[in-house]
């Protein structure tokens, strides 16, 4: 009997995984012990104590785990999520795909006056910039236009009309990472944030002064209420410029103090609507060029009896990839969404989108089964993926035919370069791992991310996904992540 209750307990005992293998995986045939030994003292380091931590390596070559720790546990990916979302695109438009915007009249022109409409008709191009619409602006004046008598239009119908993210946090929503997504839109600069405003703070020549504002592009869709004060060398904290979105409008208030013997402090700042924004800097450049409107500003789709005057097209995608991943550009990553649903459904919502996310991520070997995706940028708190699946993923990319744009647009650690470096060029600066990672940065509050591909010294390339969650201290989590590369890069 006690021979039997023996064997009993055994067989039961054999039936439940140790924990050591319930989170983490090494392969000893690769030398996954050794990952294993000089990954737990890292794991075990106060600055991931409290936090969980999913960890997946593996190799490039044969796509074989070789080691993991909490691989399969869901986990939010911040701005990795991108990742996916880059794949996607690639994958349903190509990497020469290009966005047009075109300009429509609906009347004919005598007397150098265009009698009707001028309509702008969005296309989801997010590196729209204020000379676009001056070179637009100078193509109808050589036209002979001089007057419009209707309406400046714009027709934003190729996207749907909801502006936010499912997930979007209401206080982001005046943040350039928060910006409102739409078919017609604008950027600032050559960042592409669109749908937002560089707003520059000076000081006053003298102390007491308001301080001197700056709004670009310079339109008078927003406004800004400043009570900045110019105060005396050393008054000023880091936090004491604030300015916010009064909500529902393109009216900002801004207050606080900055010292005399500060040069710059730059805030970028979402605006209410942009498809009007991206139609108010089209009047401005029309009205530069001479040309006057004598009606409004509107929304409304181009009418079929309407004949084009211009298209427009961006650059292609494979460029337009370089600030998404490299800057980690959250509106471009909506718009990526939306414009992929648009594609393959013709409806370009996040609901279709992410659909197609979802199923090019199935198409590209990883498990969307696995996964809750509600975004194309990570901005989201509810999104989840394991760590595995994002190195299953960023395997079989290798693979496809647009890999090298895919891998051209990731940030290069310790490459000083704005657009080479990206998130990644102030990390790993003078250690053996600078120029030697390519990775995918990933940030919201109490998760940081890192995911992408590793040069090693002597095993060839190394994949990796490190998703720390439930953090304390970001920049600390980051050392460990760093610590995690560099030691994979001595392999």
């Amino acid at each position: 009997m006690k021979l039997r209750m023996v064997v009993i307990l055994s067989m039961v005992l054999l039936c439940i995984p140790s924990s050591k293998y319930i989170s983490t995986h090494a392969d000893a045939s690769t030398g996954g012990e050794t990952l294993a030994r000089k990954m737990q003292p890292l794991l075990q380091a106060e600055p991931l104590r409290g936090a969980i931590a999913g960890i997946s390596v593996r190799s490039a070559r044969t796509g074989e785990i070789l080691y993991e720790s909490n691989g399969h546990i869901r986990l939010r990916p911040a701005s990795n999520m991108k990742l996916l979302t880059a794949a996607a695109a690639l994958e349903v438009l190509g990497k020469d795909y290009r966005f047009r915007t075109k300009v429509f009249h609906s009347g004919p022109v005598r007397n150098h006056r265009l009698e009707g409409n001028l309509y702008i008709q969005g296309g989801g191009d997010p590196s729209l910039l204020k000379t676009n619409f001056d070179q637009w602006a100078g193509q109808l004046k050589k036209q002979g236009i001089s007057r419009i008598s209707g309406d400046l239009v714009a027709d934003d119908s190729r996207y749907d009309n909801v502006r936010y993210s499912l997930d979007l946090p209401w206080s982001d929503e005046d943040k350039y990472y928060g910006a409102q997504i739409s078919a017609l839109t604008a950027s600032p600069n050559t960042d592409f944030d669109a749908g937002t405003v560089i707003i520059d703070v000076s000081p006053a020549d003298q102390i007491g002064k308001k301080a001197a504002l700056r709004v670009t592009p310079d339109t008078g869709y927003v406004t800004v209420d400043n009570q900045i004060v110019t105060v005396q060398n050393g008054e000023q904290h880091d936090d004491d410029i604030i300015i916010n979105r009064v909500h529902g409008t393109n009216h900002f208030a801004a207050s606080g103090t900055i010292t005399a013997d500060t040069a710059n402090v730059r805030h970028w700042k979402a605006v209410w609507d942009p498809s009007l924004y991206a139609l108010s800097l089209f009047k401005k450049s029309l009205t530069e060029k001479g040309i006057t409107i004598e009606g409004g500003l509107k929304r409304g789709a181009v009418p079929k009896q309407a004949e084009p005057i211009l298209t427009h097209e961006s650059q292609p995608l494979f460029r337009l990839l370089v600030p998404f991943m490299k800057l980690s550009n959250n509106t471009i990553a909506e718009m990526l969404v939306k414009e992929i649903g648009k594609v393959q459904t013709r409806e370009g919502s996040w609901e279709k989108g992410l659909h197609i996310v979802k199923e090019k991520t199935a198409v590209l070997g990883a498990d969307p089964d696995q996964m809750l995706i509600r975004d194309g940028s990570g901005v989201s708190h509810v999104d989840l993926i394991p760590a595995n699946e994002i190195t299953k993923l960023l395997y079989n990319v290798q693979r496809k035919d647009w890999f090298q744009a895919y891998l051209d647009a990731l940030p290069v650690a310790g490459e000083k370069a704005r657009m080479k470096g990206g998130t990644l060029r102030e990390r790993l600066v003078n250690t053996p791992a600078s120029g030697h990672v390519f990775a995918k940065t990933g940030s919201i509050t109490s998760v940081s991310s890192l995911s992408g591909y590793v040069h090693t010294k002597s095993s060839g390339t190394l994949i990796f996904s490190i998703l720390i969650n439930q953090i304390l201290d970001e920049e600390q989590a980051k050392d460990v992540e760093d610590q995690i590369v560099s030691m994979l890069r001595e392999q």
